[in-house]
């Protein structure tokens, strides 16, 4: 029974009766107002939400990029809601894995050098970050294109070497913000079944996503609406 396997898994991340609120001219504007849930390790959870929702302030929490204006935010047990810049981009570093819908790669650098770039700030030795990058792009189907420039790669492609970029510290959690939503849909789906892949293999996935189609991929659906729980 898969609920009580859930109920065996440990807590990864949570947030607590988290609010965010951000100062606009002499407005505050309130983007998440009291949200609560947790997500256990292994899971795949969908959060949902239109524009405006809370959902994107919900994952610049849950991906430490982002303090609350009150709650906590808890990963792996430890409350991460008042921590210093640096202690955050150091749990970034190692715990999580982003992909984004824009996917982010750096035009100047080939495949193999956007994914061995974040390994440079861990002290890893050249010659074993090559051998990271090349068997990772290997398992995301880029064997024969790793020279290539962003330019020269189609979408579907470029977010593969974004996939494989994520792996590279070996994350538990890897934080996907709508990962298709600049792919047409066949590759949409290709995107989505390397990232169940991962899944099965025990990463964490959190998927923000407006998209149901897209969301159906996930075991577990939150849906945030004006920076609430709806259901």
């Amino acid at each position: 029974n898969n609920t009580n396997k859930q109920e065996g898994m440990e807590t990864t991340i949570e947030l607590r009766d988290v609010k965010k609120h951000y100062q606009l001219d002499q407005v505050v504007v309130p983007a998440l107002n009291g949200l609560s849930f947790k997500i256990k390790k292994g899971e795949f959870v969908a959060i949902m939400g239109a524009s405006g929702s809370g959902k994107s302030t919900a994952m610049n929490l849950i991906g430490s990029l982002d303090t609350p204006t009150a709650g906590s935010v808890l990963l792996e047990g430890t409350d991460i809601s008042d921590a210093q810049e640096s202690e955050l981009a150091e749990l970034r570093g190692k715990k999580i894995g982003f992909i984004f819908q824009t996917f982010n790669l750096i035009p100047s650098l080939t495949a193999l050098a956007n994914v061995m770039l974040p390994m440079s700030f861990q002290n890893i030795q050249r010659a074993r970050r090559t051998e990271i990058a090349i068997s990772l792009l290997k398992r995301v189907g880029l064997g024969n294109r790793m020279n290539h420039l962003p330019s020269q790669l189609s979408g579907g492609e470029r977010q593969r070497v974004a996939i494989a970029r994520a792996l590279v510290n070996d994350p538990e959690i890897i934080l996907a913000d709508e990962p298709t939503g600049n792919l047409d849909s066949k590759t949409g789906q290709e995107i989505m079944q390397l990232l169940k892949e991962l899944n099965k293999e025990g990463k964490t996935i959190i998927l923000i996503t407006h998209d149901p189609k897209i969301a159906d991929y996930a075991h577990r659906k939150i849906k945030i609406k004006d920076g609430v729980i709806e259901k």
